[in-house]
C-alpha cells in the first residue's frame, strides 16, 4: 500500500524514535485535523472483534479459576481507590477502575495486570507475525492482543466514551504491531511482550494527556528497567510466568506512565540509546540497511550514521492499512504455530472420513507433521511429547494435534458428517488435568512424529504458517494435506484454498467461551460488539458483569 503523509508517519532510524512515537500517538487521540488518527470502518470492525475476543477470553478464564488470573485479581482488590482525581493526571475523573466483572476501583496498574493476564491465561486470543513485505519490514516478531484493558481503563479514568476508547486500542496494536516488524526480540531472546508494553506506555499515556517528553519518559523506563527475558518460558514444563508475561510488563509501562506525569524522568531517546536492547543487539543502522527499498518514498538514513536506531518506523494515521488488519484469531485455544497442522487435520479429515470409522483410532497407523522453525523449536521441543501442565499442553504439536483428533474420533462415531472448526474448536476443557491423560489422546501421540521441513518451509514463513501432514492408514495408504499457508483464523485465509467463514466461527467462539462465565452470554457479546457506540456512562462500566470463579480449574 503506499506510503504517503496523509496516511501514515514515519519516523526515522536518526530521529528520536521514542518522542516521535510519543507524539504520534498525541496526535491520534487529539481533535487535530490532519493529524488525529482516522482508521476506517474495516478496522474498527476488526479491532472491535479483537477486543470482544479477548475479553471473553478473560472472563472464561477467571470463570473457571485458573490460577495467576484469580491470583492477580485478589491482590488488585487491595488496592482499592476513592474519589474523582489523582495528583498524577491533570484530566482524571475517577481515581482508579474496575477489573473485570465488579464494581469495585482500584489502581489503574492493579486493575490491568488483572485483566491483561486473565485475558491471555488460554492463549486463544489474536496474535501478529511481524510481517510488512511492502516495506521490508519482515523481522517477523510475535505479539498477542493482550493490551486493550489499558486504553479502556485510561477512557474510563477521563470520562470518555466507546470511540476514544477503541480508537485507543487501535493506536495500541499499531504501535507494538509496527515494532514487531522491524525488531526481533525472540532473536536475543527478550520476550515479545516487550514491544506491546511500549505501545501500552505510549497509548495510555496520550490518552491521558501526557506530554510527549513524559510519554518518552516512560517509554525510556519501561526499556531501561523492564526487560523480561525468554527465561520465562523456558524449561521442560511452563508455568504461571508465560501467561502473565504481557500483564506484569503493561503493569509497569501503566506504572512508568504515572511516575513521569508525576514529575519522574526517565531515560530519553531510548531507541538511539547505545545500551538498550535495540543498538546494543544490532547497531547503529544495522538493520536499517538490511531493509532499505527503493521506491517507497520513505527517507532513507545514511548508512553508518551515527546514533541511528536500528530500524526506521512507519506507523498507520488514516485508512485501512493498520497493523491490526494483518493480525490473526485464534480459532479455539492453540499455540498459533499449530494452526497449519490443525487446519491440515480438518481437511484430511473432511476429504477421508474412513479415518474415523474406527474408534479407537486404530484405522490410522502414523501421522506426521512438517512445519517451519520457529514452530519446531517451539512447540516440537521434546519434553512437550509428554505435557503435564496446560500451559506446556498448548505448546506441544502432538497434544494439540492429537486432542482435536481425538474429539473428531468422538463425534463422528455418533454423528457421521463433516467436521469442521466449530465442531473440534479446542475448548478450555480440552485442556483439563483429565484431558492431559486421555487414554486416547497419548495412544495417538505415540502414533504421531513432527519434522523441520527444512528451507522450503522456512523461507515461506512469516508470511503464512507453512505446515503439512500426512497420515497412514492401517492398509498402508497414505493421504497428504498438502502445504497449508493460511489456515482458518490467518489474516490472508481468504488468498488460499483453506477459506473459511471467520465471523460464523468467532460467534461460535464467542458463544462457547461466554457460556463458560455467563447464564445468558449473548448480551455482553453484543455489548462489547458494539463498543464504538457505547456513552461514556456506558464505558464507565463496560466490564460491570455478573462474573465469579466457579472452581478450581488447574
Amino acid at each position: 500500500m503506499p506510503i504517503s503523509p496523509d496516511t501514515h508517519v514515519t519516523l526515522p532510524a536518526d530521529s528520536n524514535q521514542a518522542l516521535g512515537i510519543a507524539e504520534y500517538a498525541i496526535d491520534f487521540m487529539s481533535d487535530a485535523p490532519g493529524k488525529r488518527g482516522e482508521p476506517d470502518a474495516s478496522v474498527v470492525e476488526k479491532t472491535n472483534l479483537f477486543h470482544t475476543d479477548a475479553v471473553l477470553c478473560g472472563v472464561s478464564a477467571i470463570a473457571l479459576g485458573t490460577n495467576a488470573p484469580v491470583l492477580l485479581r485478589d491482590e488488585a482488590l487491595q488496592y482499592r481507590t476513592a474519589g474523582s482525581t489523582v495528583p498524577w493526571a491533570r484530566h482524571s475523573v475517577r481515581a482508579g477502575v474496575p477489573i473485570f466483572g465488579s464494581t469495585a476501583d482500584v489502581a489503574v496498574e492493579k486493575a490491568v495486570v488483572a485483566n491483561c493476564s486473565a485475558v491471555r491465561e488460554w492463549d486463544s486470543n489474536g496474535t501478529n507475525f511481524g510481517f510488512n513485505p511492502e516495506l521490508g519490514h519482515i523481522a517477523g516478531e510475535f505479539g498477542h492482543n493482550d493490551f486493550y484493558s489499558v486504553a479502556t481503563a485510561a477512557a474510563q479514568l477521563r470520562g470518555r466514551d466507546g470511540a476514544y476508547a477503541l480508537k485507543g486500542m487501535i493506536l495500541l496494536d499499531e504501535i507494538r504491531g509496527r515494532l514487531a516488524e522491524v525488531f526481533s526480540l525472540k532473536s536475543y531472546k527478550i520476550d515479545h511482550v516487550v514491544h506491546g508494553a511500549v505501545a501500552s506506555a505510549a497509548t495510555f499515556g496520550a490518552m491521558m494527556g501526557a506530554t510527549a517528553e513524559q510519554i518518552e519518559s516512560a517509554i525510556g523506563m519501561v526499556i531501561a528497567h523492564y526487560i523480561p527475558f525468554r527465561a520465562i518460558r523456558a524449561g521442560k514444563q511452563l508455568s504461571d510466568s508465560k501467561g502473565a508475561s504481557a500483564a506484569i510488563s503493561t503493569e509497569a509501562a501503566v506504572l512508568s506512565v504515572k511516575r513521569s506525569m508525576a514529575g519522574f524522568l526517565g531515560p530519553r531517546d531510548i531507541f538511539r540509546n547505545p545500551e538498550a536492547i535495540f543498538r546494543l543487539f544490532e547497531g547503529p543502522g544495522q538493520l536499517f540497511r538490511k531493509v532499505e527499498s527503493a521506491g517507497t518514498g520513505i527517507p532513507e538514513a545514511k548508512a553508518g550514521k551515527a546514533y541511528a536506531s536500528p530500524f526506521q518506523l512507519v506507523l498507520g494515521r488514516a485508512g485501512a492499512d493498520f497493523a491490526v488488519m494483518g493480525m490473526h484469531f485464534k480459532l479455539g485455544l492453540y499455540e498459533h504455530q499449530s494452526a497449519g497442522a490443525l487446519q491440515g487435520l480438518i481437511n484430511l479429515l473432511a476429504a477421508n472420513p474412513h479415518l474415523l470409522d474406527d474408534q479407537s483410532g486404530d484405522a490410522i497407523a502414523k501421522i506426521v507433521v512438517r512445519a517451519y522453525e520457529p514452530a519446531f523449536g517451539i512447540i516440537g521441543d521434546p519434553a512437550k511429547r509428554d505435557p503435564k501442565t496446560r500451559q506446556s499442553a498448548d505448546h506441544s504439536m502432538l497434544f494439540l494435534v492429537c486432542t482435536m483428533l481425538r474429539k473428531a474420533l468422538e463425534l463422528h462415531a455418533a454423528n457421521k458428517r463433516k467436521l469442521g472448526w466449530k465442531d473440534l474448536m479446542l475448548l478450555p476443557h480440552d485442556f483439563s488435568p483429565a484431558a492431559l491423560q486421555d487414554p486416547l489422546t497419548r495412544s495417538l501421540m505415540a502414533k504421531m512424529s513432527f519434522e523441520h521441513g527444512g528451507v522450503d518451509y522456512d523461507r515461506k514463513y512469516p508470511d503464512g504458517i507453512p505446515t503439512s501432514m500426512v497420515i497412514t492408514d492401517d492398509q498402508g495408504r497414505s493421504f497428504d494435506s498438502g502445504l497449508v499457508m493460511y489456515p482458518g483464523g490467518h489474516a490472508r485465509n481468504a488468498l488460499g484454498p483453506d477459506k473459511v467463514d471467520l465471523r460464523d466461527i468467532l460467534n461460535h467462539k464467542f458463544d462457547r467461551l461466554g457460556a463458560l462465565a455467563f447464564d445468558t452470554p449473548a448480551p455482553i457479546v453484543a455489548n462489547l460488539l458494539s463498543l464504538e457506540t457505547r456513552s461514556a456512562q456506558q464505558v464507565a462500566r463496560l466490564y460491570d458483569f455478573p462474573l465469579e470463579v466457579k472452581g478450581k480449574f488447574d
